[in-house]
């Protein structure tokens, strides 16, 4: 077996091998365009590695826990990260690593380089998976590189590369992966050609930046643009922005760095160079026979082409297609940093404003005709602040998934969630009202006196410094009758509170103190990799990582907040309603406002999915349901299926909670849990997050498993293995 070709090699039918990358370097060589020096590694080697090392079966298991098309994009990220940090801990084959490692000293000695994707499903007339599969630039070294191919080979298996696969309709379990291997050109400016404008196809777009091409490529760095006529070669727009960055070549890596005052004040390209790129554009197009997306970097007077693709759209109408979502989730370091810096500085103080002044405001002093005006006011911040939840909140989530990303790349530990231990903190808002339920429940056990008060159902009669204590918690959280943060008895007033404290004062939970010193010593032995500017980087990263982990929590809880202001002026509306018969407004409004009530949390379930359960005939049973294991553990106890608020009402010590999607807001009940089992799966979501942070076995994506699984049945819990063992309502105690 050969494990490597040159570009000068590859002929028409080593495409599928090749993949769309390499395959279209290797022409426009041959056709005289100037290519960087390049070689490719096959697909076939990829099938060889994965073959020899038991990896197609293991690939295989993972994607088959589930039914890739009922996997939450969570769930499948979870996956790759498996599949990844296999990829990392296998070594090549003997004769493959010294073959490659021979060829790699001969054809970039001294030279670093850039590994890149070139995958055989890639970069087609139909469809074009750019910035989906990983490329690594500046990479030194034999060792490093045939590290970085083993990477390049795992991003088949990524989240966004599944989702894309998934959409394209394209057979996922037959996919391969070939690699691209290119000597890094440190061009003085950089950028990307439409030899077809998408939007106008009598124009070529121009797109460039000083230095490397990829602060333009991640969307960090705004390009200069020109857009030209292809008939009389004119300039038509050139659009100039703030130039501030450029990307150098930077340790292992490439780093934005402030550009030099000249280079910020002049476009990357003049005239001459423009019209000299449109001409490579046009003679492109005419090579390939269609319309070129092209990337490309400016050395002295000469430009390289570093790859070229179809010109493909997105499906325009279609409310199905996902992929720039998907892509979106996607973020860099630097990109990620700018949209922290939003988030905690613009977008949680807005959100905060907002609720405090709507908090402010007397519902009760309110002319009906205030009230109506005012409960649509907060629909609609409602409804605005849920779109920058999934537009700004979410996308942020990729945060903890690049430290953990980085941290596998450096330490390849044996478990891929160990990077998880170093991101736990108490400062979640889940966990903060956890503690202050705790704090009570530790007054109850001091004072036997006020277990009693509250046992009689006379807590006002209690020491004031608790009384306080319940009234803040209320006026904060709500009484905890609700499936929403902030609102006040849905049902039953305090009385679920304090059933829920007198439960955990019976139970004191263990200290965490070891968990702390654990995650000190992981975060020790992390940093200690590092030096100088890398080190400073690798602390922000995890600073990073641990900003997002902790807004993931936290966003629902802040999204909760505005929806139990839009509640309250619902249950306003309500209460006039059940006292007058009737509110002071024309009929329309009137029965508006009357449909809105069906949105007040007392009259409906926990959100559950939407998917149909297949018919299943009476007394049959599954013993045994397969989920994505998200937390170490082993437990077995009696499941307490949650489907509305009133359910966690009745929650009690050693109970195994079951539910669809364990929300913020019943984080109350998990400290009295043994294990957590959930049918909404990743190891991200809060269920899976508030497990670890108590030590809980945990598994999700357990499909239907709230349909499969009665409250009071026994079931046992491998948080290792993902498999959740249900017995029987009849087993006995001793069992």
């Amino acid at each position: 077996m050969k494990f490597f070709v040159t570009l000068d090699e590859i002929r028409d039918p080593d495409h599928p091998a090749v993949g769309g990358k390499a395959f279209a370097l290797s022409r426009l060589k041959r056709s005289g365009f100037r290519i960087p020096h390049s070689i490719c590694v096959p697909a076939w080697v990829y099938d060889a590695f994965v073959e020899e090392s038991g990896l197609r079966e293991r690939i295989m298991l993972e994607l088959n826990r589930k039914d890739l098309k009922e996997m939450r994009w969570e769930e499948i990220w979870d996956a790759g990260l498996r599949i990844r940090s296999m990829f990392l801990t296998k070594s090549l084959p003997g004769k493959m690593e010294a073959s490659l490692r021979e060829a790699l000293d001969f054809h970039f000695p001294q030279n670093p380089v850039a590994v890149r994707s070139s995958s055989p499903q890639e970069d087609s007339a139909t469809s074009s998976f750019a910035g989906l599969h990983e490329s690594f630039i500046n990479v030194h070294g034999a060792q490093s590189i045939l590290d970085h191919i083993r990477l390049v080979w795992a991003s088949l298996w990524s989240d966004a590369s599944l989702l894309y696969r998934q959409e394209l309709g394209l057979e996922v379990h037959r996919s391969s992966m070939a690699v691209l291997i290119q000597e890094l050109i440190h061009g003085a400016c950089s950028g990307v050609l439409f030899s077809r404008n998408p939007n106008d196809p009598s124009q070529v777009v121009l797109e460039a930046v000083h230095g490397l091409n990829q602060g333009l490529v991640d969307g960090q760095i705004e390009p200069d643009r020109w857009l030209i006529d292809r008939d009389s070669k004119r300039i038509v727009f050139h659009r100039a922005p703030e130039r501030k960055l450029h990307f150098v070549p930077l340790g292992s890596g490439v780093r934005a760095v402030h550009l030099p005052q000249n280079l910020a004040l002049s476009p990357p390209l003049e005239e001459a160079q423009v019209q000299s790129l449109l001409r490579l554009a046009l003679q492109m197009e005419d090579s390939m026979g269609s319309p070129q997306d092209v990337e490309w970097t400016l050395h002295g007077e000469s430009i390289l082409v570093l790859q070229s693709r179809p010109i493909t759209t997105l499906p325009s109408g279609s409310e199905k297609d996902q992929r720039k979502w998907y892509l979106s989730l996607r973020r860099s370091f630097e990109n990620l940093q700018e949209l922290r810096q939003r988030i905690e500085e613009v977008l949680i103080p807005a959100m905060t404003g907002e609720y405090e002044a709507m908090t402010a405001l007397p519902l009760s002093q309110l002319p009906d005709g205030e009230l109506a005006r005012e409960i649509e006011h907060r629909q609609e911040a409602e409804k605005k602040w849920t779109n920058v939840y999934w537009d700004e909140f979410i996308p942020f989530a990729h945060g903890m998934r690049l430290f953990g990303q980085v941290y596998n790349d450096t330490m390849r530990p044996a478990d891929p969630y160990e990077f998880l231990r170093l991101l736990g903190n108490s400062s979640l808002e889940s966990l903060q009202r956890n503690d202050r339920l705790e704090k009570m429940a530790s007054m109850v056990r001091q004072q036997k006196d006020i277990e009693t008060l509250l046992r009689e159902g006379r807590y006002l009669e209690a020491p004031s410094e608790f009384v306080e204590r319940i009234q803040e918690f209320m006026n904060r959280f709500g009484d905890l009758s609700c499936p929403v943060t902030g609102v006040v008895q849905c049902t039953q007033g305090p009385d679920g509170l304090i059933r829920i404290i007198l439960e955990l004062a019976r139970h004191p939970r263990e200290s965490t103190l070891s968990a702390h010193q654990d995650a000190v010593e992981l975060q020790k032995n992390f940093l200690s990799v590092f030096e100088g500017d890398e080190l400073e980087r690798a602390r922000a990263l995890l600073d990073l990582g641990r900003a997002s982990y902790r807004l993931r929590d936290d966003d629902n809880i802040h999204l909760s907040r505005m929806e139990s202001l839009k509640i309250a002026a619902l249950m306003e509306a309500q209460k006039r309603l059940e006292i007058q018969g009737k509110l002071d407004l024309d009929g329309p409004t009137t029965e508006k406002i009357k449909k809105s009530f069906q949105e007040i949390p007392s009259l409906q379930p926990f959100p559950s999915s939407t998917r149909s359960s297949p018919q299943t005939p009476p007394g049959v049973k599954p013993r045994q349901l397969v989920g994505q294991p998200a937390g170490p553990g082993i437990a077995r106890g009696r499941a307490r299926v949650i489907g509305h608020s009133s359910n966690l009402q009745e929650f009690t010590h050693g109970e195994v909670l079951v539910c669809d999607a364990v929300d913020p807001n019943m984080t109350y009940v998990v400290p009295l849990a043994s294990a957590i089992v959930e049918r909404r799966g990743g190891m991200l979501i809060h269920g899976a997050i508030i497990a670890r942070e108590y030590g809980l076995p945990c598994v999700t994506g357990v499909p239907d498993a709230t349909r499969w699984i009665e409250t009071g049945d026994l079931v046992t819990v491998d948080g290792f293995l993902g498999i959740v063992s249900v017995g029987s309502q009849s087993i006995t105690e001793s069992d």
